[in-house]
C-alpha cells in the first residue's frame, strides 16, 4: 500500500474533498458545461441530420439527392406531433449541380439576431457540400417561436445564408490522351 494512504489524516482529507466535489455539484455552485449533440448520417442518396431549432426543440432535416429537395421538420414537445415545416430545392443554389450530384450534410450551431422579423433563425445552421462543384452552402430556417408555444403549425423555405466555392482546383473525369500509354 502506498505510503499517503497509511495515516488517518490522509483519509480524512481525501473525504472532505470528495466530500466538497460532491456537496458543489449537488448545489448547482460547481460549474457544468452543457452538452449539445447533432446527428448526421447518409446513404446513396439521402442524408438526414438534426440540429437545435430554440431552447428544447430541435429540427429533423433531410434531404433527397436525386431532386436537390431539402425538408425539415420540428416535433411540438406538449403534442409530441410534427407542426412545424420547411422546404427548399437546393439544386439552383449549386451552379452546375445535377440528378448525378453527391452531397454532403452536417448541422452546426449559431445564435443569428432577430432583427425587426416576426420571426427569428433556428439556433443551428445547415451546411451542404455539393461534390461536383465543390461548393458549400449554408442554410438556417426562420423560426416562430410564439407559434410553437400556441401549437400553431407554421410552414415555411429554407433561407440560404452564403454559397461558397472550397474547391480550389478544377477535377474533371477524363480519359487518358490517346498519346499516353496506359501504366
Amino acid at each position: 500500500m502506498n505510503e499517503m494512504f497509511r495515516t488517518r489524516a490522509a483519509y480524512v482529507a481525501m473525504g472532505a474533498v470528495l466530500g466538497l466535489v460532491i456537496g458543489l455539484n449537488l448545489e448547482g455552485l460547481w460549474p457544468t458545461t452543457p452538452l449539445h449533440a447533432s446527428a448526421t448520417h447518409g446513404i446513396d442518396k439521402f442524408a438526414i441530420a438534426t440540429g437545435a431549432v430554440d431552447a428544447g426543440v430541435e429540427a429533423l432535416y433531410f434531404l433527397d439527392f436525386l431532386t436537390g429537395d431539402m425538408r425539415a421538420a420540428v416535433i411540438n414537445p406538449k403534442t409530441g406531433k410534427f407542426n412545424a415545416f420547411f422546404t427548399r430545392n437546393i439544386a439552383a443554389d449549386f451552379s452546375g449541380a445535377g440528378r448525378t450530384s453527391g452531397y454532403l450534410m452536417v448541422t452546426g450551431g449559431a445564435n443569428m439576431p432577430r432583427g425587426s422579423n416576426s420571426f427569428q433563425f433556428a439556433d443551428s445552421i445547415v451546411y451542404v457540400a455539393e461534390a461536383s462543384t465543390g461548393q458549400v452552402a449554408a442554410y438556417t430556417i426562420p423560426w416562430n417561436s410564439s407559434l410553437q408555444a400556441a401549437g400553431k403549425p407554421q410552414y415555411g423555405e429554407f433561407q440560404p445564408l452564403d454559397v461558397q466555392p472550397f474547391r480550389t482546383a478544377f477535377v474533371r473525369d477524363e480519359p487518358n490522351p490517346p498519346n499516353e500509354k496506359s501504366k
